[in-house]
């Protein structure tokens, strides 16, 4: 078997894109709760004690405390993925390792196979009398897997790891301007590229790393340009009009009235049947837009200490006023562009599929 087919099996790229789709609604909850929490004057601590804290307090502690797991969280859905249910077990405590010994978020990733393969392994070629079977994926591969796991990332990859983490910090902090500027601009051109699919996780997981380093602007940029993009194809309506221009139909009319409000909380999803009527010139104005906007989220410092909340990311900025102009240039140059690159299209050119089943005569029918 060549090394080809040898990776190809392993699938590491699917099952890190699994792990993410788990991550990710837990990144939205908790960052809405500490987004929420941090824009009413909340602070987060290390612990709450009672008669000491208000409401928003204890929701920043509550979404800051959910945000520190989340090298436990993937390393546990890389490890589910590859193992099913005995890999959970093993990539919690990988994970908790890699949290321990300051490895990250990259450790929690590579933990995440170590532990899952290490799971299967087991499963896979590891012999128990009959009446042990029942005791492979509740006690045998768990306690096994996670123990050879956990010293593994202790003892072996944990070090090196924080090291290199640590290098790749402070090489990203000496960055001057018009390398922030290069960033900052292919971070936000390349995460919008897919409307959410797997170029968005994969640069997700990537600024995902840097914020748990203390790097919040990678992240920030990712984020706006989520946010600006459905806004930027709603403006572009008005812009067209401007342009004496028809650029949407009656559909996709609709669409935006629910994309542009999911955008705001910084969902682009709802965009997507829009730019899959015209793909080349709805990525297009969106990945200029990105490019545009993750630039100036760099080079001006926009950087959110949550990671998800749309608006609600901006009062959480040490500048706000960077995040706030990230958000500006990204929606007016994505509406531009596509106001002016698209085509005129028929406002009603959708077909009403309910008026042609009402006109079907069921007596004409007949059967041969």
């Amino acid at each position: 078997m060549s090394i080809k087919d040898i990776w190809r099996a392993a699938n590491p790229k699917g099952h890190l894109l699994t792990a993410i789709s788990f991550l990710i609604p837990i990144v939205c909850g908790a960052g809405f709760i500490i987004a929420i929490g941090m824009a009413m004057g909340g602070k987060p601590q290390d612990a709450l004690v009672l008669g000491e804290f208000d409401l928003w307090t204890s929701m920043a502690t509550m979404g800051a405390k959910a945000l520190g797991l989340l090298p436990v969280v993937i390393a546990c859905g890389i490890a589910g993925s590859i193992a099913g249910k005995p890999g959970i077990a093993p990539g919690f405590v990988v994970g908790l390792a890699a949290n321990t010994i300051s490895a990250g978020f990259i450790g929690g990733i590579l933990g995440g196979y170590i532990a899952g393969y290490i799971a299967l392994g087991i499963i896979k070629n590891v012999k128990v009398p009959s009446w042990a079977r029942g005791l492979m994926p509740t006690l045998i591969v768990p306690f096994f897997a996670s123990v050879i796991s956990g010293l593994i990332m202790v003892y072996i990859v944990g070090t090196p790891i924080g090291i290199f983490t640590d290098t790749l910090t402070g090489f990203l902090r000496s960055m001057g301007t018009s390398s922030n500027l290069v960033l900052g601009a292919v971070i936000g051109a390349l995460c919008i590229l897919d409307f959410g699919g797997p170029i968005n996780k994969t640069c997700f997981a990537f600024v995902l790393t840097l914020q748990a380093q203390g790097i919040n602007e990678p992240i920030t940029a990712l984020q706006l340009v989520n946010t600006a993009t459905p806004i930027g194809f709603g403006l572009a309506y008005f812009i067209s009009k401007l342009l004496r221009k028809n650029i949407y139909n009656n559909e996709e009319i609709e669409t935006l009235k629910s994309a542009v409000p999911m955008g705001v909380v910084n969902i682009v999803e709802g965009s997507i049947p829009i730019v899959m009527n015209d793909i080349v010139r709805g990525i297009s104005a969106a990945a200029i837009g990105g490019a545009c906007g993750g630039a100036v989220t760099m080079v001006y410092g926009a950087d959110a200490t949550v990671p998800f909340g749309g608006i609600f990311m901006i009062p959480t900025m040490s500048n706000p006023m960077a995040g706030i102009m990230a958000l500006v240039v990204n929606i007016l140059v994505t509406a531009t562009v596509y106001a002016v690159i698209k085509k005129d299209v028929p406002r009603d050119v959708v077909i009403n599929n309910d008026d042609e089943e009402e006109d079907i005569d069921l007596d004409d029918i007949k059967i041969s």
